[in-house]
């Protein structure tokens, strides 16, 4: 089944014949991938209160958190491990091989290179993005 074309932070695309542009296979995936790492979930405390609510109100655990940990020290293992983690929870991310995550610190935030296999083709998809504030 397809989705909708929408690369994170843009809006819908129409197709050559005006219809909704539709996305599936690898592209589909790829979108996947971003739109839950560039998503922040609900932070809770210890006594399950919700201290900031996530952009998605129904899925208060979805998403890696890449944009709230902006301007926080940079600590490129926890990013690229928090990474993985979010990766691996996607169907549409093969396990083997492991996905090869780059993380760079750059001016105002981090920049972010990620190489994986579809796991429904094989297909090696890429992905790259920066993060600032």
């Amino acid at each position: 089944m397809s989705d909708l074309f929408h690369y994170f932070g843009g809006d819908l695309s129409r197709s050559s014949t005006g219809d909704l542009l539709k996305v599936d296979g690898t592209g589909e995936g790829v979108q996947r991938v971003l739109r839950r790492l560039l998503t922040n979930p609900a932070l809770i405390d210890a006594d399950g209160n919700t201290l900031i609510q996530g952009d998605y109100i129904f899925h208060p655990d979805y998403g890696a958190g890449l944009p709230r940990m902006i301007g926080d020290t940079v600590d490129i293992p926890k990013i690229k491990g928090r990474i993985q983690g979010q990766m691996f929870l996607e169907a549409c991310v093969a396990r083997s091989p492991a996905p090869v995550i780059k993380v760079a610190e750059i001016q105002g935030g981090v920049s972010v290179d990620i190489r994986y296999n579809d796991a429904q083709t094989g297909t090696p998809a890429a992905l790259a993005f920066d993060v600032t504030k």
